[in-house]
């Protein structure tokens, strides 16, 4: 019983949430100093590869398979290299029924396993090992994200059955990839230089770019999650509502601060209230949507200087921007929930504390465990094979040192300008 128009519009949606790794190359890639910034692409490119591979094989049947043991902590390889894929997903059943082709789901959550590694190439900016990038990106996506998805994405797992509500990733992707962040730059160490050496972004308008790409994407990244077209509109315009609420709110804080909002700030903003509204778009309304914009947009902007109190290294601020604002989000569908048949009321709207505590034991439990398995997986990667580069390497840029490329290239036309200014042409 599959629906033509719901299958056309999750395989749209699918093709956004591809874009937004390109994009997120883009936003990352004018962020680092020009040295490394095809060091940045490349790392982000090579993560659609390798994760698209282990879906199929592995991570998809981990995540979404029927459940292990009964627990809600794993599924099994029953979904193994796409086998038994005609079998409908475990759990989705009655008013969860799925209206798409199984094939479609996986198409469709591929590319969340495929994003929110990709979000760790900022933490660890300007000096980890490709190779090293690689083993941790394979061991990260099966024994962090998958356990991690099916305990919140599968109605199998542990966390869903509680009642979390998570409409598109706020804990699984967001909180996830922001913790992990922290851990693997606590590991790997901070840049030679910082903070004492000040490391401008290169490119702000390839930032703003990529950030363009991202807003964009997230319509299919969040509205998709509906998994079918008639449920989107609410996703989809409370996705807007909340990003440009979150713009606003950041450039506010800037200019109270300093006196000068900045581009940055503002592309900053937009992809803080795009998180923050990711795991609620579903579950609450326009009034909802603003407050949880205004305030991830409020509470990453002044995240972004706890990296300094702390001293660690967080060099492109996934912390502060994914994982602060994933919290914010999930916290608040806590309070302004108001789902109907979709979900659970909030504190807000009638219907206790309940949902609220069900969202900050999500918080919590994927917090933690993203953390600690992160640093393990690092630390093990440090002193098996060697994490980051040598000093030399850092000073003179991963773009030459580990790709043989220059993005710019500055000296060959500076050749042709003395030429021409010879009278040589």
């Amino acid at each position: 019983m599959y629906n033509s128009g719901d299958t056309a519009w999750v395989l749209t949606s699918a093709a956004l949430v591809l874009f937004m790794t390109p994009g997120l190359a883009l936003f990352y890639g004018g962020m680092v100093r020009r040295k490394n910034v095809l060091g940045m692409m490349i790392q982000n490119f090579t993560v659609m590869a390798v994760v698209s591979l282990l879906w199929v094989w592995v991570t998809y049947s981990l995540a979404f398979g029927p459940d292990w043991g009964g627990h809600g902590i794993i599924g099994t390889l029953h979904f193994a290299g796409l086998g038994h894929i005609h079998q409908s997903v475990p759990g989705f059943t009655h008013q969860h029924a799925q209206t798409i082709p199984p094939v479609v789901f996986v198409i469709f959550q591929m590319m969340f396993a495929i994003i929110t590694p990709a979000l760790l190439t900022g933490s660890s900016a300007d000096r980890m090992k490709f190779g090293a990038f690689i083993v941790l990106i394979v061991a990260w996506s099966i024994l962090v994200y998958a356990p991690i998805t099916h305990w919140v994405f599968s109605p199998e797992g542990w966390l869903a059955r509680r009642g979390t509500e998570d409409f598109a990733g706020g804990t699984v992707v967001e909180v996830n990839a922001g913790v992990a962040g922290l851990a693997l730059a606590l590991v790997i160490g901070r840049r030679r230089g910082w903070p004492g050496n000040l490391m401008r972004p290169h490119n702000i308008p390839l930032t703003v770019m990529g950030g363009g790409i991202l807003w964009f994407g997230w319509f299919g990244f969040n509205a998709g999650s509906a998994l079918n077209a008639g449920g989107a509109g609410t996703a989809f315009v409370n996705t807007n509502t909340a990003t440009a609420a979150a713009l606003l709110a950041w450039i506010a804080v800037e200019k109270l601060r300093t006196g000068k909002p900045t581009t940055l700030g503002a592309v900053s903003g937009a992809i803080a209230g795009a998180v923050g509204i990711t795991p609620a778009c579903g579950y609450v309304n326009t009034l909802g949507a603003t407050v949880i914009g205004l305030v991830a947009g409020l509470a990453s902007a002044l995240a972004v200087s706890l990296k300094f109190k702390m001293r660690v290294d967080d060099s492109l601020d996934v912390l502060a921007v994914h994982g602060i604002a994933g919290l914010v989000g999930t916290l608040m569908v806590g309070l302004f929930g108001t789902a109907g048949s979709l979900g659970a009321n909030g504190l807000f709207y009638g219907g206790g504390g309940k949902l609220l505590g069900n969202q900050a034991l999500a918080v919590l439990c994927v917090g933690v465990f993203s953390f600690v398995m992160t640093a393990l997986i690092a630390l093990a990667i440090r002193v098996v094979v060697g994490l980051r580069v040598s000093e030399d390497d850092e000073r003179i840029g991963l773009d030459l040192t580990l790709h043989e490329e220059n993005a710019y290239d500055f000296e060959a036309a500076a050749g042709r300008r003395a030429i021409g200014e010879g009278g040589h042409w």
